[in-house]
């Protein structure tokens, strides 16, 4: 047989193939070839994000990089490859245009025995994630999964070529070539492991039924976390963990709820299974009542569901239905709410206030009325967002919820009109303490109160509920018996802070002014009010209108009253400050902070101290009287003791955050120290360093070079403090300030400054004491409610004569925008509530 009869043969069967594998091979030349959609239309990689539809859209690029074929649980398989756009636009402004795909199952291990390093592919039918590796690869933000019916992969070959008589009879390639197909992705076929055969170290799929959850809460990076417990037919309860965008975290709306996870990792922790979240990790919710809806929940545009899954959650609802999983009364309505018990409410809200920085009021109502009289809470109308009054019929049906820390938060972005479910929500009876309660607010005793107390525990939180769920339906239908209130208006732009109004710069921190750029001093407070104006030059009061056409370098003088402020919730004001860097960061808060403590405090083998080092061991005082004491070993300064020093510093190793804080009331100062490859190290700096009775010190991570070392004491200094320490351990010291964002205003216009070199000068305290003591915190909190009343309009709010300063700084984009800052004013006395804001 001749060579060309023997290539034609091998081209044509080359093309009968093409219809039994999911990649999909475009000819090109030769013969007849699969072509990509008419419909689909191409978009350079450097405008995908995570927020635009790509239903019918493809992406294409060479092959630069092809991994390995990865096998995962349950015969799953998992690719991973990176393309790079050749012909992108000139004008393009990605300056990298090459993205990861990850491929799943069928799909990726068609693509590993077709596609090779240099091929051209095009992507249709995926979906768009954000890539944990940006910061890594310097590829693109986002990254493409590809699974699931709609996924495809088209590459682009050139046909086998004729072979010539002293070539051999098959080329690697060519034979490779030989076996690629062409027809549409299948669905991929999933296989789900029963929580009870579940094996460490694994990536598994799995249903289960919801038996425990929290609200996703802000974690340490930019991710939220929540955790949730989870069982099925096996009767083992799984743990799970996880890590991802708000909008991305499971939509669970009560115990009983049905999950399915996809590529969830499997850990052991403590002797038990537990899921975390993996590469390409994916959640659906489903109702848990028998007979319920089979649409699940998710932010997911692609998802799969078959006949199998639709029998698996009927299974699992019946199973859960039969253990008493599921709440016999999963919602209580008002009308069945009980003194001193906890419940979740399912409500629609009408209005919501803020009573203090701590606690803002929501007025509620599910269609039924309370049985117990209820609390009423008075606040001011120009305060309340939504309606201030209710027909009599109405008002009766309306309940009063204080919400608290955390939660106030989450109660700023939620809008009159919302349907929510409260979780952990307790019915106080006989309560008769209201937050900022004024003088028109009566005490009532024997009234039932709702509060929804801070914390995350026991599923504590809140969450809106979609408009097409079943228990909004039904909350609808209840509240259709009752006629519309009349609308009342509020003219909302005259309290509000007007978001188009707000500078750009509340996430960059204000540039540090150079000593001397400002050369006056001004006392706060109305000259006619028994406050004084003092300064070094003769500077006239001036407008804010004036302020704002005004070129940067300018110092001026206003007489203004605060209309709004922010952090609401003063204690986020506190911040860390480097002066090396310039770098300002939040105070971590406990949670994590004693996550790091109990890391540290694991047994990670023998140490050996080093050599200027007398070791010990110290009792830790129980947590309260009669309860067990722990031993735990210290370290101590050969130096220092030799001097009969011995209670200024010591390293403390395998403490808890609760149990330094007690030791730290008996030494002057306590380092926490871990065993780290034999020796002694300092725990991760984001935990204190430094513990000093009540106060804490931090240090810079970017900057430090951080090592337990001994301090020494130069000759004369009596007393160790934290600065002789920091330099020892070569940590460099962050100090605690306080930055807040000030909206002034007066008769011609409205300003927005930060208040933060000199705000310790302005509320009289340290940032450092308001860390640390609750005297200190209320002096900011009297100050802020004297300057910014709760009651009342805000053109009764006091006025205040003012020292501003105008810089230029930029912001995280590198653009050049006009700060404001108040400098060198200071509060010292009363302030006046007259109306006299003419500053001429």
């Amino acid at each position: 047989m001749s060579l060309l009869l023997i290539q034609q043969q091998n081209y044509a069967l080359y093309h009968r193939l093409r219809d039994a594998m999911p990649v999909r091979v475009l000819s090109e030349g030769a013969g007849p070839g699969a072509q990509v959609p008419a419909h689909l239309t191409r978009i350079p990689i450097s405008l995908i994000t995570t927020s635009t539809d790509f239903s019918n859209i493809t992406v294409k690029g060479k092959v630069v990089q092809k991994c390995p074929l990865v096998t995962l649980a349950s015969d799953n398989v998992i690719l991973k490859t990176v393309i790079q756009e050749e012909d992108f636009p000139p004008n393009s402004s990605s300056q990298n245009p090459s993205i990861n795909i990850i491929l799943f199952g069928a799909l990726a291990k068609d693509f590993n025995q077709t596609v090779n390093q240099g091929d051209v592919v095009v992507a249709s039918g995926f979906t768009v994630g954000k890539s944990p590796t940006v910061h890594k690869d310097k590829l693109h933000p986002c990254n493409l999964l590809l699974s699931g019916d709609n996924a495809c992969i088209y590459v682009t070959l050139l046909p086998p070529p004729l072979l010539h008589p002293r070539s051999p009879p098959t080329a690697k390639r060519s034979s490779a070539l030989s076996a690629e197909v062409s027809r549409a992705t299948k669905a991929p076929k999933y296989t789900y492991v029963r929580l009870g055969d579940l094996k460490p170290g694994t990536i598994v799929n799995v249903y289960g039924v919801v038996v425990f959850f929290k609200q996703p809460f802000k974690s340490r990076g930019t991710d939220f976390c929540s955790s949730l417990k989870i069982t099925d037919q096996s009767n083992q309860k799984i743990g799970c963990t996880i890590f991802c965008q708000l909008e991305d975290h499971p939509k669970i709306f009560q115990i009983g709820d049905i999950i399915r996870f996809h590529r969830v990792k499997t850990q052991s922790f403590n002797n038990s299974i537990t899921l975390v979240t993996s590469f390409g990790f994916s959640v659906l919710v489903f109702d848990g009542a028998e007979g319920g809806s089979m649409e699940p929940r998710t932010s997911s545009r692609s998802f799969h569901i078959d006949q199998e899954d639709r029998q698996t959650v009927e299974e699992l609802r019946s199973w859960a239905a039969n253990q008493a999983l599921v709440p016999s009364v999963p919602i209580i309505p008002l009308c069945a709410v009980s003194p001193k018990a906890y419940f979740d409410l399912t409500c629609q809200l009408l209005a919501k206030a803020p009573i203090d920085t701590t606690c803002t009021l929501l007025r509620v109502w599910d269609g039924t009325r309370c049985p117990h009289a209820l609390l009423n809470v008075i606040v001011e109308p120009n305060v309340t967002e939504g309606p201030t009054s209710f027909s009599q019929e109405k008002g009766s049906l309306i309940a009063n919820i204080l919400v608290y820390d955390n939660h106030t938060e989450f109660a700023r972005q939620l809008k009159p009109g919302d349907f929510l479910r409260i979780y952990n929500l307790r019915a106080i009876p006989g309560s008769s303490k209201v937050p900022g309660l004024t003088s028109s607010q009566s005490e009532e005793v024997d009234h039932l109160a709702f509060h929804l107390h801070g914390g995350t525990a026991y599923g504590r939180g809140i969450r809106v509920l979609p408009e097409n769920s079943p228990v909004v339906k039904e909350l609808k239908r209840v509240m259709k018996a009752f006629p519309e209130d009349d609308e009342y208006e509020l003219n909302d732009d005259e309290y509000e802070l007007n978001d188009e109004d707000m500078l750009d710069i509340w996430c960059t921190p204000p540039e540090f002014l150079e000593a001397g750029e400002v050369k006056c001093n001004t006392e706060a407070g109305e000259v006619k009010c028994n406050t004084e104006i003092s300064c070094g030059h003769d500077t006239q009061l001036v407008t804010l209108s004036e302020v704002k056409r005004s070129d940067p370098g300018r110092v001026h003088h206003v007489r203004v009253q605060l209309r709004t402020y922010e952090p609401r919730r003063l204690h986020q004001a506190l911040k860390l400050y480097c002066s090396k860097c310039t770098s300002m960061q939040d105070v971590p808060d406990d949670e994590l902070v004693s996550g790091l403590f109990s890391e540290a405090s694991k047994d990670s083998g023998p140490c050996s101290p080093p050599p200027w080092a007398l070791s010990g061991r110290v009792d830790v005082p129980g947590d309260s009287p009669g309860s067990p004491k722990r031993t735990l070993s210290v370290h101590m300064s050969t130096q220092l003791m030799s001097e009969d020093k011995s209670k200024e510093l010591i390293f403390l190793m395998g403490s808890t955050l609760e149990e330094t804080r007690r030791i730290a009331a008996g030494y002057q100062n306590i380092v926490p120290v871990m065993s780290s490859a034999g020796h002694l190290a300092l725990l991760d700096l984001s935990a204190p360093f430094l513990f000093r009775g009540r106060k804490t010190y931090y240090g810079c991570k970017r900057c430090s070079e951080a090592a337990v070392r001994e301090p020494s004491c130069a000759e004369g200094v009596e007393m160790i403090d934290e600065k002789i320490i920091a330099e020892a351990l070569g940590v460099q010291l962050l100090q605690f300030v306080l930055l807040m964002k000030l909206q002034l205003q007066d008769t011609t216009d409205t300003l927005d400054v930060f208040l933060w070199r000199d705000a310790e000068a302005f509320f009289g305290v340290l940032a450092e004491d308001v860390a640390a003591n609750q005297e200190a915190q209320n002096i900011i909190h009297q100050t802020m409610d004297s300057l910014c009343p709760a009651e009342g309009s805000t053109g009764e709010h006091p006025w205040m004569d003012l020292c501003l300063t105008v810089y230029r700084a930029e912001d995280d984009e590198g653009r050049n925008q006009t700060c404001y800052q108040i400098c060198h004013s200071t509060v010292t006395k009363p302030f006046s509530t007259q109306s006299n804001a003419n500053p001429a």
